[in-house]
């Protein structure tokens, strides 16, 4: 367990969470503000596990993390974390729920538990989280976390304008 608050429970990803992965990567949500990561098959899964989580944990000592719902017989509902990206100055933070846990409120108390990861354990002193200028309560939530809007950036290929936002820790 890397942390716990009032309703969920945060670890790290294995390779059993292939499945619950790869249906969080295909939701509309994801799809619509995320992106396709070409996940079909659980085995595409397991590599991007290995590939992006494992390899953040081991690298950087974070990543991002599955919710487990503790009313819910520990059931995976999200995931929320941190990774440090090439294309940014900061450590990003980031989210994401199957669409059933969307607008409950775990995007606030996870970000809260994960913020706090980030200094407190990380010693991190900024937090950078990027979102596309059209999933308003993405905005609205970094807005409520603190973070302050910069400027629109295009950091990766897809040439996508993103609003990125940061926070002093």
């Amino acid at each position: 367990m890397i942390a716990e608050t009032n309703r969920l429970i945060f670890e790290k990803f294995t390779l059993a969470d292939a499945p619950f992965l790869k249906t969080l990567v295909s939701t509309p949500n994801w799809l619509k503000y995320i992106g396709d990561r070409n996940i079909k098959t659980v085995k595409e899964a397991e590599t991007y596990i290995q590939n992006t989580h494992f390899k953040s944990y081991k690298t950087k000592g974070f990543g991002f993390y599955k919710m487990l719902l503790k009313e819910e017989k520990l059931k995976p509902i999200g995931s929320c974390g941190l990774v440090k990206r090439d294309e940014l100055e900061h450590v990003d933070i980031g989210f994401a729920f199957l669409p059933e846990y969307e607008g409950k409120g775990f995007g606030y108390e996870s970000s809260v538990e994960i913020i706090k990861l980030a200094k407190e354990n990380f010693k991190l002193d900024i937090l950078q989280a990027m979102t596309v200028p059209y999933n308003f309560n993405s905005i609205k939530l970094l807005e409520k976390l603190g973070f302050t809007y910069e400027k629109r950036i295009k950091p990766f290929e897809d040439d996508e304008e993103l609003m990125l936002f940061a926070k002093t820790l």
